[in-house]
């Protein structure tokens, strides 16, 4: 998509090729599923397959017309159904398109076995609930499926589970308890980190690491940024100034008047609002960056707008080049940052990223 507005998201292959080395590096002993769910993040499916179709183990999709689309894009790198099948359809693909899936129901593991071929060769990651309670099996459901893929034929099984508070001061400590005690000394491969654990928890690698956030630059956790655990910034959105105001005291900022000044100010008025994924609840202070220089935003978010500080920046003017987060143009704004301030975490901003915004690929 081209338009003349000055908005544009960059997504840089190479830092995410990093990102993913860096993941690597931790679990040498594992394998690692590049997940790449919700459209990568924001960051496209297709530019995360292209960063890393030679370094990646295998990736993680959510819905199965997902990993359909990436065995006709020429993918053929195991492919990780992360939620499993939701239909007879679905488990078809599963054996026509050599797809690993996850089943975390009995009602999933029925409709799975069910439909295939009973000879048909099944990849299956057998999800344990330990605690999330969102998904997976309990002890009572978990020996019912173990007996019904006894007669399986050709079975390549994982049990996975998913952490909760890797990031968080409760740990995995529990969980990884309450998966001994489901997994009753399995001896098969076990597929457990997120990018949390992966982070912070080498015993939880296993035999498959799941990165997810890491993977796009961001930090999971609140006390540790993504520069100091070495993650480089995958997507950078700018924009430009397409008007500026001068202020005297009193005068308010947008929507509502919600920022009045107390000093006569010069403001900057960007090509960003919320209709371009930019949270509309960032309040005033939020950093991005204009001009090489960090800054601050004013007032409420408009649809198409937002205001900034530029009184510190005399050389900023109409077309000056401003960073809303990520390494861009104007200076680097790290998303965390961006998120924090918003009350919200960084996958949100980058799932958020508007059709409308121009997304350009670069090394």
């Amino acid at each position: 998509m081209t338009t003349s507005r000055p908005i544009r998201a960059r997504i840089s292959r190479g830092a995410l090729a990093h990102n993913y080395r860096l993941a690597k590096n931790l679990a040498p002993d594992a394998r690692a599923w590049a997940v790449i769910k919700a459209d990568a993040y924001g960051h496209g499916q297709l530019r995360a397959v292209e960063a890393l179709r030679d370094s990646a183990d295998g990736f993680g999709v959510l819905e199965c017309e997902n990993a359909v689309a990436l065995r006709e894009a020429g993918v053929s790198q195991p492919i990780l159904l992360l939620e499993g099948i939701f239909s007879a359809s679905d488990a078809r693909a599963v054996v026509e398109q050599r797809l690993t899936t996850v089943v975390h129901c009995l009602e999933q593991l029925e409709l799975l076995l069910a439909t295939v071929p009973r000879d048909a060769s099944l990849a299956i990651y057998l999800k344990l609930n330990t605690g999330m309670n969102r998904l997976g099996f309990v002890a009572v459901d978990l020996e019912k499926a173990r007996k019904m893929l006894v007669g399986v034929e050709r079975l390549d099984l994982t049990l996975m589970t998913h952490f909760a508070e890797a990031d968080g001061g409760r740990g995995i400590a529990g969980q990884m308890e309450r998966f001994s005690e489901l997994a009753e000394g399995w001896p098969g491969p076990v597929s457990l980190a997120n990018s949390a654990a992966l982070l912070r928890y080498p015993q939880t690698y296993g035999n498959w690491v799941r990165p997810g956030i890491m993977l796009y630059g961001s930090s999971p956790f609140a006390d540790q940024s993504a520069e100091e655990l070495g993650l480089q910034a995958v997507m950078a959105l700018d924009s430009e100034i397409i008007g500026v105001q001068s202020l005297a005291a009193g005068d308010r900022v947008g929507y509502g008047g919600t920022f009045v000044a107390e000093h006569p100010m010069r403001i900057g008025i960007v090509a960003c609002g919320y209709a371009d994924g930019y949270p509309r609840h960032a309040p005033s202070g939020t950093p991005l960056a204009v001009a090489g220089y960090r800054t601050r935003t004013l007032g409420r978010v408009s649809m198409d707008m937002l205001a900034c500080d530029i009184s510190d920046i005399p050389e900023a003017g109409v077309g000056t080049p401003v960073t809303l987060w990520g390494n861009g143009a104007a200076g680097q704004v790290p998303a965390d940052e961006v998120a924090r301030a918003a009350g919200t975490i960084a996958y949100e901003l980058f799932c958020a990223l508007a059709p409308r915004v121009p997304v350009e690929a670069v090394a």
